[in-house]
C-alpha cells in the first residue's frame, strides 16, 4: 500500500487593517449615494434628449462596474511596485494629454476626452502626479530642502503636465496638480520659503496668461454679482446652485424632486451635482456628504501615519488630498466660497473617467493600509502517489 504524502503549502495574502475596512464603508456609501443622485438629476436630461430615463444612470453603473474592479485589484496588489512604473505612467500621461490636444474635437472652447467621451486623461494623470511625487520625493530624501537639486525637478515635469491641462483649457485641473504636489512635497520634507517665493515668481505670470472668462469668473466672484466687461450669465451656475441649496432647506424636497434638473442649473449632474443633494437632501444630506468625506480624509492620514514605507505614506498622503480636496473645493463652489473650478464631487458626480480613478486610488489606499500575513496549511496529497485525506 503506497503511503499518502502531503505537501506543506506557504501563501501570502493581504489582510486590511481597521481604517482600511473603515475606508471601504465609508467608500460603498458615497458610491451608492452617488448612484441615487445621478440617476434623480439625470432623467429629465435623458428624456430631453429622448433617451430612457435611466440611460445615464446606466452608464454610470458600468463605470462603477470597472471601478470596482480596479478597486479590487488595487487593493491586492502591493503598492510598493507602482515605485518601478512611476515614470512610465508620468510619461504616459503626458502622451495621453497631448493626444487630447491633438485628436479631441473642441466641445464648449475646450478638448478633453479621447475615445468618444469615454476617457479623459486628465483624470488618470493625478495618480501620474501622486505616484511620480511621491517616487521622486522618497529618493531626494534631505535634499528637497534645496531649491535647485531639491525642487526644481518636480516643478519641472510637473509644470510640463500643468501646461498641458491649461492647453486644453484646464486651468482648475492645472492648478490642482500643482497644488496636490506642493502638499506632498511639503509633508516629504520641503521648505515653505520655496513655495512662497515660486508662488511670487509664478503667480503674476499665470494670472496675465489666463483668459477672459477664467478672470471674470474670478472677478465676477470677488466683487459682486457681474464684473464689469463680463457677461450676464457669468454667475449663473453658482446662482441657481444657491437657490437649490436654499429651497431644500433642512431635509430637502424629496428625492427626484428637485427643480434645477429641469433646465435652470446647467452640468447639474457634473460640476454641481452637490447642489442636487442640497435640495433634494436638504442641510442634513450636504451635511451627510461633508462627514463622509471628512471621515475619508481622517482615515485615509491613519493609513499614510502607518505606512510601510516613506514611499507608501507620500502615496497614501497624495491619495487622500486628491479625493477630499476636490470634494470640498466642489462643496466651496456650489456655496459660492469659492469660484467655479469645473471640479467634481468623487463618487457622486456623474462620469465613468472621475468615478473610476476614484475607486482605483481608492483601491491602492487600502492597500497601503493592509498587512501582509502568511498562511499556513496542509496541501491535498500529490496525485502521483494516490489519493490520501486532508491532514
Amino acid at each position: 500500500m503506497t503511503a499518502a504524502v502531503t505537501v506543506e503549502v506557504i501563501r501570502e495574502r493581504w489582510r486590511m487593517g481597521v481604517e482600511a475596512r473603515a475606508l471601504v464603508m465609508v467608500t460603498a456609501m458615497l458610491l451608492v449615494l452617488g448612484l441615487a443622485t445621478v440617476y434623480s438629476a439625470t432623467v429629465i436630461v435623458a428624456q430631453q434628449k429622448n433617451l430612457t430615463p435611466s440611460y445615464y444612470l446606466i452608464r454610470q453603473l458600468v463605470g462603477a462596474g470597472a471601478g470596482i474592479v480596479a478597486f479590487a485589484l488595487c487593493a491586492k496588489i502591493d503598492a510598493e511596485r507602482y515605485r518601478a512604473y512611476a515614470w512610465k505612467l508620468m510619461i504616459a500621461a503626458m502622451a495621453a494629454m497631448f493626444a487630447v490636444l491633438v485628436l479631441s474635437p473642441d466641445v464648449n472652447g475646450s478638448k478633453r476626452f479621447l475615445i468618444s467621451h469615454a476617457v479623459q486623461p486628465s483624470e488618470f494623470a493625478k495618480l501620474a502626479v501622486i505616484l511620480w511625487t511621491a517616487m521622486l520625493a522618497a529618493k531626494k530624501g534631505d535634499q528637497l530642502r534645496h531649491l535647485g537639486k531639491g525642487l526644481l525637478p518636480f516643478f519641472a515635469v510637473n509644470g510640463a503636465l500643468a501646461l498641458l491641462a491649461v492647453l486644453e483649457p484646464d486651468i482648475s485641473v492645472a492648478l490642482f496638480y500643482l497644488a496636490l504636489m506642493g502638499a506632498m512635497l511639503f509633508v516629504a520634507g520641503a521648505r515653505v520659503g520655496h513655495f512662497l517665493l515660486i508662488g511670487l515668481l509664478v503667480i503674476p505670470l499665470a494670472w496675465g496668461r489666463m483668459n477672459g472668462y477664467v478672470k471674470c469668473r474670478v472677478a465676477s466672484w470677488n466683487n459682486g454679482p457681474i464684473a464689469v466687461g463680463c457677461a450676464e450669465d457669468i454667475n449663473l451656475q453658482t446662482r441657481q446652485s444657491m437657490i437649490a441649496i436654499g429651497s431644500g432647506r433642512m431635509f430637502g424636497v424629496g428625492f427626484g424632486e428637485g427643480r434645477q434638473q429641469s433646465g435652470f442649473l446647467p452640468f447639474q449632474y457634473t460640476d454641481f451635482i452637490g447642489s442636487n443633494v442640497g435640495e433634494e437632501w436638504g442641510f442634513v444630506g450636504i451635511t451627510t456628504v461633508v462627514l463622509l468625506f471628512w471621515g475619508y480624509a481622517w482615515l485615509g492620514f491613519r493609513i499614510a501615519r502607518d505606512a510601510r514605507s516613506q514611499f507608501l505614506q507620500l502615496t497614501a498622503v497624495g491619495l487622500t488630498l486628491a479625493t477630499v480636496t476636490t470634494a470640498f473645493v466642489h462643496l466651496a463652489v456650489i456655496t459660492g466660497l469659492f469660484p467655479n473650478t469645473g471640479l467634481t464631487l468623487p463618487f457622486v458626480s456623474y462620469g465613468r473617467s472621475n468615478l473610476l480613478i476614484s475607486l482605483l486610488m481608492t483601491g491602492i489606499l487600502v492597500n497601503i493600509g493592509s498587512t501582509r500575513e502568511r498562511v499556513y496549511s496542509d496541501a491535498l496529497p500529490d496525485p502521483l502517489l494516490g489519493r490520501g485525506s486532508l491532514k
